[in-house]
């Protein structure tokens, strides 16, 4: 087939390449199985046969959570998944009935509402359900144990990927494709493949809190208020910026994940792991943990910044047939839980693209890169905002210097910080919150008129001092 040639969907020869075969891969490649010939995954592990832990996935032994939007996102593009990850033995929390949360203003109310869930589970039974489900697909070719070397083509159009066999079986060969998608998450390589295609690098922005946190499995005894359904969060505060959190995952187990930003890192040595609980704002945490019984050793992350890729805003004529997604595209930090989230959000923004052009027709990777960017604008907006407090404090000591900043964000700065204490105690505006950070709604709802004028003139209501033991009746 000649490299110019336009191959348009229906058509058995249009093939696609996804490099890397995580999460947000695999469900590119269950999108592009739709619209394509042939898949092809390009993974450079060896898949295990069950839930278990693998290299390329370096933050699997960490805490891992599907907010409401990336559920929602998940079970359209694998119907039933949710309910195979529950039969599994995932947890879902409902919110904010089921997460005891120590904000900035005291411990944040708990009531019915069943518009908004946490999915718990560790990465590895998430990975292996997804895993099973499409892999079963015969139209999706798995090339395992085989690293992708280089991007084939020209500035241009990219046409296919250069791969290498890790275990020496063959020697280097290329694998063309109308379209190439890069999800191999944090550590992709595609700016520099994209230069040596002659393609100026993509823009980059990043927000970076160093923030660092550490994850150990436990065995509870005494769950949070005895319930095994039930997780618990203490956020940091200003003069405190430490904080930790517990949540009930598959086989009985619990992960405590604690984290703290620049000379406030949590220790992972044995004998002061959770001798750091007792330095966060709120000591109710390390009272939970007392009878607690390690299950794991202690595991340790710092690569933590917000990372976006702006191939959005490449020229539209450039790299045809590359697109970006999942954490190659934009990467949050991981504190915030966002990221499954938004790779499931990308794949259906790829979905979407690929049924509107009809396939894999001309256009339709500008297009696509367009929608990823747009899926992961609203975790973006959250997780740097989240994080410039902690950049603010770097810069009065961390090492860092704190960004000027003008009337505009002061201003914005001075009605988000309302709007998460009034988010504590009050119902409208708390529901207004959680749309936003659990990406079902854009940020502008924070500032529609009902929520707007109840966090500029309703005067503070103190939260609660003590941990809300008991659920609130709906209402």
């Amino acid at each position: 087939m000649a490299d110019d040639q336009v191959v348009y969907p229906g058509g058995s020869a249009s093939r696609a390449v996804v490099i890397g075969g995580g999460l947000a891969g695999l469900l590119a490649a269950r999108v592009l199985a739709d619209h394509a010939g042939s898949v092809t995954v390009v993974e450079r592990d060896r898949y295990p046969d069950g839930p278990a832990y693998r290299k390329g996935v370096p933050q699997s032994r960490h805490t891992h959570i599907f907010l409401t939007g990336g559920q929602e996102a998940l079970e359209s593009l694998l119907p039933g998944a949710l309910g195979e990850l529950a039969a599994a033995g995932a947890k879902r929390l409902a919110l904010p009935r089921d997460l005891l949360v120590h904000t900035q203003v005291g411990w944040q109310r708990r009531y019915h509402h069943e518009r908004h869930s946490m999915l718990c589970c560790t990465r590895p039974l998430l990975d292996h359900v997804v895993r099973a489900r499409i892999l079963a697909d015969p139209r999706i070719e798995v090339l395992q144990a085989t690293d992708a070397v280089s991007l084939v083509g020209d500035a241009r159009r990219v046409t296919g990927v250069r791969v290498r066999s890790r275990d020496g079986e063959r020697g280097e060969r290329e694998l063309p494709a109308e379209l190439v998608v890069d999800a191999t998450g944090r550590g992709s390589r595609a700016p520099e493949w994209l230069r040596a295609l002659g393609i100026t690098s993509a823009p980059e922005e990043e927000s970076d809190s160093g923030i660092a946190y550490a994850t150990r499995a436990f065995r509870m005894p005494k769950p949070p208020l005895e319930d095994p359904n039930v997780g618990l969060y203490i956020q940091p505060q200003p003069d405190c910026p430490r904080g930790g959190g517990i949540i009930p995952v598959e086989d009985d187990q619990w992960l405590l994940t604690v984290y703290g930003t620049h000379g406030h890192h949590p220790d992972t040595a044995e004998e002061s792991f959770l001798e750091f609980t007792t330095r966060l704002p709120d000591s109710f945490l390390h009272e939970v943990m007392r009878d607690a019984e390690p299950l794991s050793p202690i595991h340790g992350f710092q690569n933590t910044a917000n990372r976006r890729r702006r191939y959005d805003r490449m020229e539209p004529s450039w790299a045809e047939g590359f697109v970006a997604i999942g954490d190659a595209a934009c990467t949050f930090n991981p504190v915030y839980g966002q990221g499954m989230s938004v790779a499931c959000l990308g794949a259906v923004a790829l979905r979407r693209v690929l049924a509107e052009a009809g396939g894999l027709a001309p256009g339709v990777a500008a297009a696509a890169r367009g929608a990823i960017a747009q899926a992961a604008e609203s975790a973006w907006i959250t997780a740097t905002g989240a994080d410039q407090p902690y950049i603010a404090m770097a810069g009065s000591g961390g090492g860092r210097p704190a960004t000027r900043r003008g009337l505009a964000e002061r201003f914005q700065g001075w009605y988000l910080t309302r709007l998460v204490a009034h988010a504590a105690v009050d119902r409208v505006v708390g529901a207004a919150f959680r749309d936003v950070a659990y990406l079902t709604a854009p940020p502008t709802r924070l500032f529609s008129p009902a929520v707007a004028l109840r966090t500029v003139f309703l005067p503070y209501r103190p939260a609660s001092s003590t941990p809300p033991l008991v659920v609130e009746p709906a209402g």
